[in-house]
């Protein structure tokens, strides 16, 4: 495993990943060095459309981009990221075989967890960063707050229901990497090509996560 460091440059400092879904991936260029003009180079591309492999290819072509893909769900999706290009990856869950091919790929793995038996299962088997899905639904940063008091060394993504709204309770917590959110790239803006609208979002998200 190429294990992630939580003091690697510029993800505390960036504090917000864009959740990108993508169902066209002529428009990932576009949207991928808007967000990184709008601060956000860091992206998670989700692998929950037919053309999520080729939008990740492309979006490597974004020269400062750090892609990571998301709803990784067996060790073939993470395989298959692997080879588009990923940068880091990131599952909703964990299962015994996708904790051990995380452990075998050749970028950093994000198994998902939510209870401090999943924490404490992930430490075991070698991980230190998690991602924390699906946060606001199981207690959001006040859980958080509490899962990560007895757990030294915790460091996680939390993504699920995090908006501008609640975005400095996660943020306050000395656990958290950054946040994963999508609200910053509005379905009908993405639909429309509306990238100034999107840019205008990303700067916003980008300022609130400083």
């Amino acid at each position: 495993m190429t294990a992630f460091s939580p003091n690697t440059p510029g993800w505390r400092e960036q504090g917000i990943i864009p959740v990108l879904t993508i169902d066209d991936p002529d428009i990932t260029v576009d949207l991928v060095e808007t967000l990184k003009e709008a601060g956000l180079p860091i992206v998670e591309i989700t692998l929950r459309t037919a053309g999520a492999l080729e939008a990740i290819r492309r979006a490597k072509q974004v020269k400062g981009a750090t892609i990571g893909v998301g709803s990784i769900r067996t060790p073939d999706d993470l395989s298959n990221a692997v080879a588009a290009g990923a940068d880091f990856l990131v599952s909703p869950g964990q299962t015994d075989r996708l904790l051990a091919a995380g452990l075998a790929a050749a970028v950093p793995y994000f198994p998902g967890a939510v209870t401090a038996s999943e924490m404490m299962r992930a430490f075991d088997a070698g991980y230190t960063c998690l991602k924390f899905f699906p946060a606001e639904a199981v207690g959001g940063a006040k859980a958080l707050s509490a899962l990560a008091a007895p757990l030294a060394g915790l460091h996680v993504m939390p993504t699920g229901g995090i908006t501008l709204a609640n975005l400095s309770g996660y943020r306050a917590l000395a656990s958290v990497i950054a946040c994963g959110g999508s609200w910053m790239v509005p379905a009908a803006a993405l639909a429309a090509r509306d990238f100034a609208t999107i840019g205008a979002a990303a700067r916003a998200a980008r300022d609130a996560a400083s």
